[in-house]
């Protein structure tokens, strides 16, 4: 079982347990305390570790290390590519689909918003339409995956959809690394960000990666760190965890069939036992990790006290957000009604989760759902 004090911990998607080769790495750089832009033996020392690191990323990613911009997160990565990227390749908007993560949609407004299906898949009808009436380039964002439905979107589509209009395509993949293979460099798109901690790394450093030839306007500036594209003192020791996190993180094939088939059986069984449960986006294709269910008539608060203090770990929509009353925008974009997108909380499964976590959970669920059926 998935514990940390006999905790089951089923929210993955918002933040993964450290692994313990990051936790070594950690323990080893704690003591290289050189500026890595310092010339001395010992900045040079952090710089190594600096570039060794970015060299990990770039082999988990399929990227090219020059391309990659350390930052402090996803959240800043994204606002380096639709601020940055935007203003460095002369983009006249920003389109983001409507399920988006808040640190996107805060660069995109309510008129630039694509629709999505029932499903939690963009409308590329929708977006075409709008590609033929901006002026451009117009640059795109759009989401690997959605970190609470896990729904994974049509990113090779629209890709071609792009080029034809001369559009460039920002990519959120925050969610997709140790979850699923990734390759930027067969994507074709023009910039990425992704973030250490959802994969075992530690809070606090992400990246966004480029195309070749793609160059960004420092959305922080004041120093030539990162070659001028990101300002700051080097957060070495979040990068070398980074680093140390894309080199053991790598999940097989059959880890991912493993953890998908887990899902499926908690799915299989939540339907089984209460069929007025509504599983969000399970048509599309999705993440193997993730389940976002409702059951009508019990809150999402409800459910989380329930299930916490019994000692099983969920989210209810993004972790970002999830301290708000207000429900899900992935939810309401979607098209369920408000009162159902209260009732939905968010199961995300891991590296460690075992039959016996799936059996906690529904031995405190399904009392809860059988009520409310009632």
């Amino acid at each position: 079982m998935s514990q940390s004090n006999d905790v089951s911990y089923l929210d993955h998607n918002a933040t993964t347990p450290v692994l313990p080769e990051v936790a070594e790495a950690v323990a080893g750089c704690l003591s290289t305390f050189g500026n890595p832009s310092s010339v001395h033996q010992l900045g040079r020392k952090a710089r190594a570790g600096v570039e060794s690191a970015r060299e990990a990323v770039a082999g988990l990613l399929g990227a090219k290390a020059a391309n990659i911009i350390f930052t402090s997160g996803g959240t800043e990565a994204n606002a380096l590519a639709l601020r940055g990227l935007a203003a460095g390749t002369g983009c006249a908007s920003i389109v983001a689909s409507a399920i988006e993560h808040l640190s996107v949609l805060a660069h995109a407004d309510a008129e630039d918003r694509i629709p999505v299906g029932g499903d939690g898949r963009i409308d590329l009808n929708a977006l075409e339409r709008v590609l033929q009436t901006r002026p451009g380039p117009v640059l795109i964002s759009l989401m690997f995956a959605n970190n609470e439905t896990g729904v994974l979107q049509p990113i090779a589509e629209t890709v071609e959809l792009a080029k034809r209009y001369g559009a460039l395509v920002h990519c959120d993949a925050v969610q997709a690394p140790g979850k699923t293979s990734i390759d930027f460099g067969t994507l074709g798109i023009d910039a990425m960000s992704v973030s250490a901690h959802k994969f075992g790394g530690l809070k606090g450093a992400g990246a966004l990666v480029l195309r070749d030839g793609r160059s960004v306007v420092a959305d922080i500036p004041g120093g030539g760190q990162e070659r001028s594209r990101r300002a700051g003192t080097e957060n070495v020791v979040g990068i070398v965890a980074f680093g140390a996190a894309a080199s053991h993180s790598l999940t097989t094939p059959a880890e991912y069939e493993r953890i998908t088939a887990l899902r499926d059986r908690l799915e299989s069984q939540i339907l089984s036992t209460a069929p007025r449960a509504h599983i969000f986006g399970r048509e599309a294709p999705r993440l193997g990790n993730t389940c976002c269910v409702a059951i009508p008539g019990v809150s999402s608060e409800t459910q989380l006290m329930r299930l916490d203090l019994a000692g099983v770990a969920v989210s209810a929509g993004s972790a970002c957000s999830s301290g708000k009353v207000s429900p899900s925008h992935v939810l309401l974009a979607m098209g369920v009604s408000a009162a159902d997108a209260k009732c939905a909380i968010r199961l995300s499964l891991g590296r460690g989760n075992t039959d016996a976590d799936v059996d906690k959970f529904l031995g405190v669920w399904t009392p809860l759902a059988l009520s409310a059926a009632a």
